[in-house]
């Protein structure tokens, strides 16, 4: 998956607007514009499409991080160089507040089962044994079974009563 790809599907799944993702980027310390955010948003053979690089993608997902949960004390996390699914899975993990149980049901709502324990190898540090490479499949069926879960639960909220 791209980092453009990923910014897409998070924008779909909590339906922020340009400008709302422009606020996320100046939570990190970012300074973007709507023009940009657009650029990134746009299809690879689209005319205008720019690439996302790591570090701007590193630095909207501790943004969001920033927004769902708040600002921690002392200095900002400085953003990676260098993204891979791990690290992106683990910044979503921790904007969201979940827990084990919370990202296998992201899972299952995507129509994808995972042990608890194949879980918590992508949470590993890559020098343990025990330590797996995330694969785009995977990050896939998170972001789907989240988007499932995030827009369901809007759309429960905004029904009429």
């Amino acid at each position: 998956m791209t980092n453009n790809d990923i910014l897409r599907r998070v924008r779909y799944t909590f339906d922020f607007k340009d400008s709302t993702m422009v606020e996320i980027f100046a939570l990190a310390d970012v300074n973007t514009t709507e023009a940009q955010v657009a650029a990134w948003l746009k299809k690879e053979d689209m005319e205008g499409f720019e690439p996302m690089e790591d570090v701007q993608l590193a630095s909207f997902l501790n943004g969001l991080i920033i927004q769902r949960r708040g600002a921690r004390e002392g200095e900002k996390p400085v953003p990676e160089t260098r993204l891979n699914n791990n690290v992106i899975l683990q910044k979503l993990r921790i904007a969201m507040s979940f827990k084990a149980e919370d990202m296998l049901e992201m899972m299952r709502l995507a129509e994808f089962n995972l042990s608890k324990h194949e879980l918590s190898a992508f949470f590993r540090k890559p020098d343990n044994r025990h330590y797996r490479p995330c694969k785009d499949q995977i990050l896939r069926y998170f972001l789907l079974g989240l988007q499932l879960h995030v827009r369901a639960k809007n759309s429960s909220a905004n029904a009429p009563k």
